[in-house]
């Protein structure tokens, strides 16, 4: 080890090295988060200017639509401008801002469906109390909290991770700074630091998903009580839709947090690594588009002010 030297920067082993299949994966890539940037600003926009989502559940939507606009941005813009500039370095400091940010996202993306989770609950299970219960002050506050929370998170995590320079490799087997592969690079010390860090989270990750099946088996108990299947319908229809968003995210979550470095191949690492950094923010402003009626109604009613003021 002593006649490793300190590294620089990182060479990130993306798709391909041939220039055609870089420009290929790059097109396709930008495809993907302009689709995601508009989806997800569309819903940004649509809630901000209708008076009638300015409602608890779609504030922590638009929430978890900006955060969605942050999660894809770490990642697919430095890929699509190595790809175009045929360059696959990041400089130290840039892998750094990297997994510090992924880890914020990450941790906010499940922190806020589980906020969500219980908001149902209570809308749901304690309809006459939810007004008291979810006013806009408590809403600004859990937000502010989650928020804070893990930004320290990701801050604790990011320096047990980079508290000893990187001297062993300088290759990373993906288009980003994936976390379990600059793990693969620390010293012995910084490894078994942040592994513990991480075994000690993963009881908080835990907690989110306990309180988020909680809250679902109180609301499918209460809403298979209700006589009338109109209202049954409704009830469903209100929650459905952030229930696939919470399988989409655990799934491909859990893939990429069980998913072995080594014995898979290198492409099936890469397409295992897009579907839990590309697939979420992605289809997250579709689902809601198609399942949640307000979000339909709302968006129908904002193009025809679009098309009015146009004529």
């Amino acid at each position: 080890m002593s006649n490793l030297t300190e590294v620089k920067e990182f060479l990130l082993m993306g798709f391909s090295d041939k220039w055609e299949i870089q420009l290929l994966y790059a097109g396709l890539f930008l495809l993907i988060y302009l689709a995601a940037l508009v989806g997800n600003l569309f819903i940004i926009m649509v809630i901000t200017l209708d008076p009638c989502l300015h409602k608890p559940m779609y504030f922590f939507l638009k929430n978890l639509s900006f955060l969605d606009l942050c999660y894809i941005s770490v990642t697919v813009p430095k890929f699509i401008h190595s790809s175009l500039n045929h360059s696959n370095s990041i400089s130290y400091l840039g892998c750094v801002a990297q997994v510090f940010f992924f880890f914020v996202f990450a941790s906010a993306e499940l922190a806020f469906l589980t906020v969500m989770s219980y908001d149902r609950y209570v809308a749901i299970c304690h309809p006459l109390q939810y007004g008291a219960i979810m006013t806009s002050g408590k809403c600004h506050q859990m937000s502010v909290i989650t928020w804070l929370s893990c930004f320290s998170y990701a801050a604790v995590h990011t320096g047990n991770m980079f508290r000893e320079h990187i001297s062993r490799s300088n290759k990373i087997h993906q288009f980003f700074c994936n976390i379990s592969h600059v793990l693969a690079l620390l010293s012995c010390e910084s490894f078994f630091l942040e592994f513990v860090t991480l075994a000690l989270s993963s009881c908080l990750v835990l907690g989110c998903f306990i309180l988020m099946i909680i809250s679902y088996f109180q609301i499918f108990s209460t809403v298979l009580r209700i006589p009338s299947i109109e209202s049954r319908a409704k009830a469903f229809s209100t929650c459905s839709p952030q229930l696939i968003v919470i399988m989409l995210f655990l799934t491909t979550g859990l893939f990429g947090a069980l998913g072995p470095i080594s014995g898979a191949s290198p492409i099936q690492d890469l397409m295992l690594a897009m579907a839990y950094t590309v697939l979420p923010p992605f289809l997250n402003p579709i689902i809601y588009s198609l399942r949640n009626k307000e979000i339909k109604a709302a968006r129908w009613k904002l193009l025809r002010k679009i098309y009015l003021l146009k004529k």
